[in-house]
């Protein structure tokens, strides 16, 4: 049972994306951030239109439908680790009409759960280096906070734009604790955590040969189950 004292600032976390299909370098990001930001739930939050993304995505029901099955997989994971973070899959991106803009998502979980809420955004470091492409992503840190976890072959130091630079030196904070304490406008990058796995080099991997090693290898076992029975990626 999770304690939630007056003086604590309730922390949820945001991971979205097109998951297509959700993999475990997902669980693996949501795992590491519930336990060290003390997260007292998680929001998966797949895509509806992903107006970056190529128009061979898959449909929308069908990825929320494997996202709420790997929600099955990190559930199980957080019991056997003993972390309380609630996890639920959430429909807001999918029910609004249009392209899916986070800053649309950010405004309206904040109007969701209040100004006290901590609300923090997970992303691997590639994400960051991309989001002066994302639109209003100047905007973002006015609702939420970014966690942020190191990527392989993604140097932050080396591949990082100068307006990237600007928004760390206001930004960045040094310790989960003082990204936990604050409901928003503040970024903690951390170190300890490495996901070397994308969705768009896993659909790749999965039109190979290898195929169903590839795929028991990095994708959540129930939302195995999806991409198997409807022989999603070939």
């Amino acid at each position: 049972m999770i304690s939630h004292h007056l003086d604590t600032i309730k922390k949820i976390g945001i991971l979205g994306g097109t998951f297509d299909p959700p993999h475990l370098g997902h669980l693996k990001l949501a795992t590491h951030f519930a336990k060290i930001l003390h997260l007292d739930e998680l929001l998966l939050i797949p895509s509806g239109e992903p107006w970056q993304k190529e128009s061979s995505i898959t449909p929308a029901e069908l990825r929320f439908k494997m996202t709420e099955a790997a929600g099955v997989d990190l559930a199980i994971e957080f019991l056997q680790l003993n972390i309380p973070t609630r996890i639920s899959t959430d429909r807001i991106e999918m029910n609004r009409p249009g392209p899916s803009y986070t800053l649309d998502t950010a405004k309206a979980l904040r109007e969701r759960f209040g100004p006290q809420v901590n609300l923090t955004w997970l992303m691997g470091a590639d994400t960051l280096l991309n989001l002066p492409t994302w639109n209003s992503w100047d905007q973002l840190l006015n609702y939420l906070n970014f966690a942020v976890a190191s990527r392989p072959h993604h140097s932050l130091s080396a591949e990082i734009s100068l307006e990237m630079k600007v928004l760390l030196e206001k930004h960045q904070c040094i310790d989960a604790d003082a990204l936990a304490k604050s409901p928003f406008g503040r970024i903690y990058l951390d170190n300890s955590l490495s996901v070397d796995l994308s969705s768009t080099q896993l659909r790749d991997q999965l039109k190979s040969l290898a195929r169903s090693t590839i795929a028991s290898e990095h994708i959540p076992s129930h939302a195995l189950e999806i991409v198997t029975n409807l022989d999603l990626y070939k």
